[in-house]
């Protein structure tokens, strides 16, 4: 394992390599109790409210728990690197299932088949969810990106996208609410469905600011990295 902070790369030893595993095992564990219970509002309060947007944030809640469960079982082996690949494809199927859910219901939501109600409820877990989701993703990408690890940081932007969607649903509900703008977290959507497809893409190629050690040199390899 490597370090990829900022200066010069150097090898992890076995003890801070289980002490960033352990953190990874951590922060996964905590994400996905959070989605569960961030779920299980959304979908009862969007159903109340008969709100496209709030039922489509709890599906994404779910497709978080998939995420972050396909890291946990990652680094639940002695060897999570022989199952990064496996854990990879199954964040980037949760990313494509995720665009192409947002894509429909915004379509049907921009074509007049459903005007969503005033809903607090969901106005309270945007906000609370747009707190609490992009620390999550900070903490869980600096440790992926420490550890050397692509699916852990991918996992990490799966975490970011729900902070854009959290943000979305909120300016959503409270211009549908005080404007009676329900149109206007549809159009959000479809600006992250196209973040969420790109961000599939480049988890299926591994694309991520994780860099591997080179197995011959034990050196960084060196990789184009977009990320911030």
């Amino acid at each position: 394992m490597t370090d990829t902070t900022s200066g010069p790369p150097r090898i992890l030893g076995p003890i801070r390599t289980r002490v960033l595993q352990r953190r990874i095992r951590i922060i996964v564990a905590i994400t996905i109790t959070y989605n569960v219970i961030e779920a299980i509002i959304a979908l009862a309060a969007g159903t109340a409210a008969s709100s496209a947007a709030l039922i489509g944030f709890g599906l994404d809640s779910i497709v978080e728990v998939l995420s972050a469960a396909a890291i946990a079982w990652q680094f639940a082996a002695p060897d999570p690197q022989r199952r990064e690949k496996v854990a990879l494809r199954v964040i980037a199927f949760s990313f494509f299932g995720l665009a192409a859910y947002v894509v429909v219901d915004a379509a049907v939501s921009l074509l007049g088949f459903r005007a969503a109600e005033h809903s607090p409820v969901g106005i309270a877990l945007a906000a609370v969810s747009l707190a609490i989701m992009p620390f999550l993703s900070w903490f869980e990408r600096r440790t992926g990106r420490e550890l050397g690890s692509a699916s852990a940081v991918a996992d990490s932007r799966q975490t970011l996208l729900c902070s854009y969607l959290s943000a979305a649903l909120l300016v959503g509900l409270l211009l549908n609410s005080l404007l009676g703008w329900a149109w206007a977290d549809s159009i959000a959507a479809l600006f992250i469905a196209g973040f969420a497809i790109k961000e599939g893409l480049e988890a299926w190629k591994g694309d991520t600011c994780a860099v591997p050690v080179s197995a011959l040199t034990g050196e960084r390899e060196a990789v184009a990295c977009g990320c911030c």
